[in-house]
């Protein structure tokens, strides 16, 4: 028989040993892996019972944080958009629609009644020339030459543009604007929230309009710009640079509104910017009113077809786009400008700017109820 302080050292020894290799793995694995040093000998402490609204509060925090951290990361990887994919974090249900409504409803109210208090201040200007009160009519409509040879050129080339490419060029100005902030340094989450639409986001009102002025790419940008340079002259023709400028506004908004719409009937989030949705507009409009319209490809220009035969094949496209998944551009932002750019040129310009007069005379009573309102 082994004696009894045999057993015993062997005892020691084999509690030392169990000990030491303990100690041995604690130290190899460190403490981010105490739950399956627990779990590997048999034992876990019990979960901890989280309040509802607190462990809401942190998914919140998770989500904007997760926004920030990988924001730069994520304008890496794309070419024409960044991409931050929110459908593994939450989900959206149709409800959080209805803020972005009220916000369409309410910010295309305020774009014509805005442009119809322009156009009022422009015939108001205009009258005051023509009958002598504002000045020297003729002195105001000769324009002195520009001193150096640069302001004289830029003013030249501003005098010879269109009305509808002046308006135009504005909008040219603040999308670039907007492209040279996308560069800076340290504004990439900023950007990201506001100049990007996502109706996943914790912003989702402020972006509809922003974002139709955000371009990450300059392909996207320099393409964008040039159709609605080509567009421009057209459908400032056809609406007034006063009412196109509020057209064009609620069409990218409307764009964004459908957009979301889809994101959240498909239940697939992420990031869209650009002005392709109002530019789509724009495009509807002007086919709806000029069918007949010769149109041709950048790059072919031999290749020609009808206005209203281009619109019906892009829609088509974007509806094949947002019924099969394409994920390379916003189809259902640009579904949604074309037909507010149809439905306006059909119905809404009818019901809508022809049924200005009482803005006007409203805005006439507080800016000059001594005169008779200017007849538009």
């Amino acid at each position: 028989m082994p004696r009894a302080g045999s057993v015993t050292s062997a005892v020691r020894l084999c509690v030392g040993m169990s000990v030491m290799f303990r100690k041995a793995v604690r130290g190899f694995l460190g403490p981010r892996n105490r739950l399956s040093l627990q779990q590997q000998f048999g034992f876990r402490r019990a979960p901890k019972k989280e309040d509802p609204q607190t462990l809401k509060s942190q998914q919140t925090k998770e989500v904007e944080s997760f926004s920030e951290k990988h924001a730069d990361q994520s304008l890496q990887k794309s070419g024409l958009s960044p991409e931050l994919n929110y459908q593994t974090l939450t989900s959206v249900s149709y409800r959080r629609l209805f803020k972005p409504f009220c916000f369409a409803v309410g910010f295309s109210g305020v774009s014509f009644v805005g442009a119809s208090i322009w156009q009022y201040e422009n015939l108001r200007l205009l009258t005051r020339r023509l009958i002598g009160l504002d000045g020297d009519f003729f002195r105001d409509r000769i324009h002195p030459p520009k001193a150096g040879q640069w302001r004289r050129e830029i003013n030249k080339f501003w005098q010879n543009l269109t009305e509808g490419q002046k308006v135009v060029s504005v909008i040219i100005g603040l999308n670039g604007l907007v492209y040279l902030l996308w560069r800076i340094p340290g504004t990439q989450a900023t950007m990201l929230k506001y100049f990007t639409s996502n109706i996943a986001s914790t912003a989702i009102c402020l972006p509809m309009v922003l974002s139709t002025f955000s371009h990450y790419s300059f392909l996207h940008y320099a393409v964008n710009m040039y159709v609605l340079w080509s567009f421009s002259t057209s459908a400032v023709a056809i609406l007034g640079k006063e009412q196109f400028t509020a057209f064009y506004l609620t069409a990218g908004v409307v764009s964004n509104l459908a957009s979301y719409a889809a994101k959240v009937g498909l239940q697939r989030f992420g990031p869209s910017l650009g002005a392709s949705g109002a530019i789509m507009g724009v495009l509807g409009l002007v086919c709806t009113q000029v069918p007949e319209a010769q149109l041709a490809i950048v790059f072919f220009p031999f290749v020609t077809f009808t206005a209203g035969s281009a619109i019906k094949v892009i829609m088509g496209l974007d509806a094949a786009g947002v019924l099969l998944g394409w994920k390379f551009f916003d189809h259902a932002a640009h579904l949604g400008g074309a037909l507010c750019g149809i439905w306006y040129m059909l119905y809404g310009h009818k019901q809508i700017w022809q049924n200005r007069e009482p803005i006007m005379r409203a805005w006439h009573k507080l800016r000059d109820p001594a005169q008779p309102p200017p007849k538009s």
